[in-house]
């Protein structure tokens, strides 16, 4: 297998990225504020271990971003059936997903790499071969914009994120006083497995509701009074964007994109995951926003919001803008 690389982007205003090839991942961001770098993801400090992780950390994930339930789905009327990996079911793509690949470089610049990679036919079951592009940005005003691309020789499912975590006090120690904006009216309810139920349910009264800007641990602990299961933030909204303030309240990120939903997740099992010293990270040491088409679509044709279907001669394309503030009027 190639090695995997590590490439880093910089940009005037004091913004630096570093994305490796291993996963396409995005390994480090670090942001000005108050004059001083913070690094706002967590991460691992050798390429390599991008390919062996166990907790998707910065990873492009496809070909299908979260979870398609039984490992299978209708398409034309063919059956697929995938390969699993979280117990009967598929999450982000499976086990060999593209978190697990080593990409390629398309082009370099300062403030621009472009990636690629080749998923053959009946890659983790999937049908057609598909082949995808992700694009990282620099843009003025501490702005990130990660471009995902794909085309694909037969019908297929495709939804791609990024799958990064963030922690905007820079100390990777814990979440849970940033506070949380998602403009979603609706979210969807999961089984205790993470599969949605099919239901799209009103935030409003719920630990879901973060209309207004929402300190993360209030939400949590009001989720934990409850008797859902899990009693931990991994379910989807119906929105795409959101907005995250640091509990220092001197770093915002926007996140923007135009896919129906956006995955959070709390972080609750990160203790499983290494840190750039190789210590398991501790419980909501970070957190993951991943915009997406809605998980589990395929066998919820019901639902109003597009599926993740591309045929051949569309071309697949996602944008993730991140806008930092290190001024926030939050």
């Amino acid at each position: 297998m190639t090695q995997p690389t590590v490439h880093e982007l910089r940009a005037a205003d004091g913004l630096s990225i570093a994305v490796t090839t291993a996963g396409a991942a995005w390994m480090s961001c670090q942001v000005p504020v108050q004059g001083q770098p913070r690094e706002v993801l967590l991460g691992y400090a050798r390429a390599a271990d991008y390919l062996t992780q166990p907790g998707y950390l910065g990873a492009i994930v496809g070909r299908y971003a979260n979870r398609i339930a039984q490992s299978g789905f209708e398409l034309d009327g063919q059956t697929h059936a995938l390969l699993p990996n979280e117990g009967p079911h598929q999450l982000h793509g499976g086990p060999a997903g593209f978190h697990r690949q080593v990409w390629q470089v398309v082009s370099e610049a300062p403030d621009r790499l472009v990636l690629s990679h080749t998923s053959p036919d009946g890659d983790q079951g999937f049908p057609g071969e598909l082949k995808v592009r992700a694009a990282y940005e620099l843009l003025p005003r501490l702005t990130v914009r990660l471009t995902l691309e794909a085309t694909t020789s037969a019908p297929t499912l495709c939804n791609l994120s990024s799958h990064a975590y963030f922690n905007l006090d820079g100390d990777a120690q814990d979440i849970r006083a940033h506070r949380l904006h998602i403009p979603a009216s609706h979210y969807l309810p999961v089984r205790p497995d993470l599969i949605p139920t099919g239901e799209q349910a009103a935030v409003a009264g719920t630990p879901f509701d973060f209309r207004e800007p929402r300190r993360i641990g209030d939400a949590l602990q009001a989720l934990q009074a409850t008797d859902a299961q899990p009693r931990s933030h991994d379910h989807c909204w119906l929105a795409g964007s959101a907005q995250l303030v640091s509990s220092d309240g001197a770093l915002c990120l926007t996140l923007d994109s135009a896919q129906p939903g956006l995955q959070f997740y709390a972080g609750e099992f990160l203790p499983r995951t290494p840190d750039r010293q190789g210590r398991p990270y501790p419980a909501h040491a970070g957190l993951a926003l991943e915009p997406q088409a809605l998980p589990d679509s395929p066998h919820h044709p019901e639902w109003p919001q597009p599926g993740a279907v591309l045929r051949p001669g569309q071309v697949y394309r996602h944008h993730l803008t991140y806008r930092f503030n290190a001024a926030p009027s939050a």
